[in-house]
């Protein structure tokens, strides 16, 4: 099977290439802006002309598309999110290869929903912000062109390569220059927000399955759970190794709160450092807002979700016979593993 990768460098993309690679029925070609990619082609500013040529040139059975930005203004995210799936789209249509297409969405494209509820493939979309604007018009273009095409909505991944922006990866790095410091607590804000964390790892083989499926329309990938950060923190701690306390800024009434890990833990009477890790705060004292204000504000979850997501994850079981195999304490830990090396 010829597959064709497009963003082979990214986040995801480093996993699903490894996931393919070691399938040795798949002759895997990436393409991409950067010059380790097998072609050079920048799917934001390239004609669907170019890419056509090349997809009857290479005729893959699979394109699958991990190509996108996270980050930015709504004229680069919808360019690179949402012009390049454009693209994609129109050039698979002028091809003769008649390949399958598989894009990868996100979670940000449902945007808020009620906490304690499984978000399901028909819900209706609303996202809140231009991130997950622009993810969704890309799954609409993907939906209407009539190609023989897939979308994974992927919920919040985490594991190694984590970014450094991203709220566990934010978590991982305030920890490590505390241990680095010998800081016995870390005042942390933000940790009420809840997502349903799932591995990279397990993204990956949920892309390999559908590749080889004949799935179509929209399809869940996470785990069902959704887990609050301040655990998330809790264990990350517990793997990490530190005996310090978790300060928690902003927990309801405005009160804070400490979490303690091992012998060290207890109010050190100083501010060891500051962390904005989940969404936007909430009512913080006069001594809080004083203690931000010497950190850089900062909106980890920049996918307009409000407080929870959990996946209804049945269709992937179902139609694709993807579980998520690896729990949350071994993607933190390995994350950890990650940030440690820093110290």
């Amino acid at each position: 099977m010829r597959v064709l990768l497009i963003g082979a460098n990214g986040y995801l993309g480093r996993y699903v290439a490894d996931r393919l690679l070691a399938d040795p029925a798949v002759q895997l070609t990436a393409l991409g802006r950067g010059d380790d990619a097998d072609v050079r082609f920048d799917l934001a500013t390239g004609s669907p002309g170019a890419l056509t040529r090349f997809l009857d040139a290479v005729h893959p059975g699979v394109v699958i598309n991990c190509a996108g930005a996270t980050r930015g203004g709504a004229r680069e995210l919808t360019r690179h999110n949402t012009v390049a799936v454009a693209t994609i789209c129109e050039s698979l249509r002028r091809s003769g290869c008649g390949a399958r297409l598989v894009q990868l969405g996100c979670a940000a494209e449902y945007g808020p929903s009620q906490p304690g509820s499984s978000t399901a493939e028909d819900a209706v979309p609303r996202p809140g912000g231009p991130y997950g604007v622009s993810k969704l018009a890309a799954t609409e273009l993907v939906l209407g062109s009539g190609l023989d095409a897939v979308v994974l909505r992927i919920f919040s991944p985490v594991g190694p390569g984590t970014p450094a922006g991203s709220p566990l990866g934010r978590l991982a790095e305030a920890m490590r220059r505390a241990m680095q410091n010998g800081d016995g607590e870390l005042k942390l804000s933000g940790l009420g927000v809840q997502r349903d964390f799932v591995d990279v790892r397990d993204v990956a083989r949920a892309v390999h399955a559908a590749s080889l499926s004949a799935a179509q329309g929209v399809v869940n990938i996470g785990t069902g759970r959704a887990v609050r950060l301040r655990d998330a923190a809790a264990v990350l701690a517990r793997v990490a190794g530190y005996g310090g306390a978790l300060h928690e800024l902003d927990v309801p009434h405005g009160g804070a709160q400490q979490h303690g890990h091992g012998p060290g833990h207890g109010h050190s009477g100083r501010a060891a450092g500051l962390a904005s890790i989940g969404a936007p705060r909430s009512e913080a004292t006069p001594e809080q807002i004083a203690a931000a204000a010497t950190v850089p504000a900062a909106y980890p979850y920049p996918d307009g979700c409000g407080a929870w997501q959990q996946a209804d994850v049945r269709t992937a079981r179902d139609r694709l016979g993807w579980r998520p195999r690896i729990n949350l304490e071994e993607s933190l830990a390995d994350i950890w593993m990650e940030a440690a090396c820093r110290i």
